[in-house]
């Protein structure tokens, strides 16, 4: 686990690119073992792709490009179904994040 320094999180592919790598492969590998595989795969390579982790105010989020749900054009199914498990994906790459870095919900970095 690396010592994390929100600072040094701006420059995250420079600073936490093997990081970032761990979490967003154990989301995916938790994502695939639970949900639709296809659509997981879609969802990897056809939003994620373009995604950009944060670190703002003691959290974590995922800013999606736009349209996502319009981009998922590799597997037939309703929007509705997507955008549930894309949130969810966010969500679990959200509490990957956390745990690689070793924060709980809400923690502020040790100093």
């Amino acid at each position: 686990m690396a010592d994390f320094d929100p600072e040094k999180f701006e420059d995250k592919y420079a600073n936490y690119f093997t990081e970032l790598q761990r979490a967003y492969k154990n989301a995916f590998e938790t994502m695939n073992e639970r949900f639709d595989s296809e659509l997981v795969h879609a969802i990897d390579q056809q939003v994620l792709n373009e995604s950009e982790p944060f670190y703002e105010d003691g959290a974590f989020r995922v800013e999606l490009p736009d349209d996502p749900v319009d981009r998922v054009t590799a597997i037939v199914v309703e929007d509705e179904k997507v955008e549930a498990t894309l949130e969810r994906y966010v969500e679990e790459i959200e509490a990957e994040l956390r745990g690689v870095f070793g924060l709980d919900e809400g923690d502020e970095p040790k100093a």
